[in-house]
């Protein structure tokens, strides 16, 4: 079930609106080169999806599965002038999948596509909850949001999260849960994780433990994970469940 995201990063640069983005790794990375990443910035990499080889094919080639905006929102606000023209990118290259996560799933009206319609079939949202207050605020929003296929980042994971009034739906695919890492993390743990599983498991959506974050807490102890392991760790839990609906 592990698929290959390709980064896709239109634009660069994003801006707090919630504890989640605390210790932003976007704001890690900027800081150390001297960028400012709270400047949201139209990229070279735009157009990536339809640049073309030597031989006149698609340097994206078809299957891929692209990871749109991960360093910054695809409905950030400064993007508003862009975002019409990815989504054209998108309409064009139906034969790629893209993923889209965002926090700002209230903004998710502005600037669509005037033939959206229910969604396009290859485009994934995925919103974000990072705490109880998030989930209770944005799930609702993105469940009544037309699109055609979902799915729920716990990523960072910061405290216990009652899912299961959204997971009902049949409309939510997978939850995705994940620890924070950077040189200032937050605490995530394992029991938390545990408990997102059996939700999804008694509602039947697919659950993927992504990685355990910098700092892990098992069994009452803390652990110091190394970013190289965090990915490994998580998938050494075992913890993945996969279900079709």
């Amino acid at each position: 079930m592990s698929i290959k995201w390709t980064p896709w990063n239109p634009w660069h640069g994003c801006t707090p609106i919630s504890s989640g983005f605390k210790n932003c790794y976007v704001y890690t990375m900027d800081g150390m080169y001297g960028k400012d990443a709270s400047i949201i910035s139209r990229t070279q990499s735009f157009h990536l999806p339809l640049a073309l080889n030597r031989k006149g094919g698609f340097v994206i080639p078809s299957g891929s599965h692209l990871f749109t905006c991960g360093n910054s929102d695809f409905f950030h606000p400064e993007a508003d002038p862009w975002r019409k023209e990815a989504f054209a990118i998108m309409r064009l290259r139906t034969d790629v999948h893209f993923l889209i996560i965002t926090k700002r799933i209230d903004r998710f009206y502005r600037v669509l596509p005037s033939d959206w319609g229910e969604g396009y079939d290859n485009i994934t949202i995925g919103c974000t909850c990072e705490d109880q207050q998030q989930a209770d605020y944005r799930l609702p929003l993105f469940l009544a949001a037309p699109i055609r296929h979902r799915v729920i980042a716990c990523q960072p994971l910061l405290e216990p999260i009652n899912l299961l009034p959204y997971l009902s739906s049949e409309k939510i695919q997978e939850v995705v849960v994940g620890g924070e890492s950077g040189p200032h993390p937050r605490i995530c743990d394992y029991q938390w994780i545990l408990h997102l599983k059996e939700q999804c498991q008694a509602c039947k959506v697919s659950f993927s433990f992504r990685q355990t974050g910098a700092r892990f807490r098992k069994d009452g102890k803390v652990y110091a994970i190394p970013r190289k392991l965090q990915h490994v760790q998580a998938q050494k839990s075992g913890n993945d469940l996969f279900f079709s609906r």
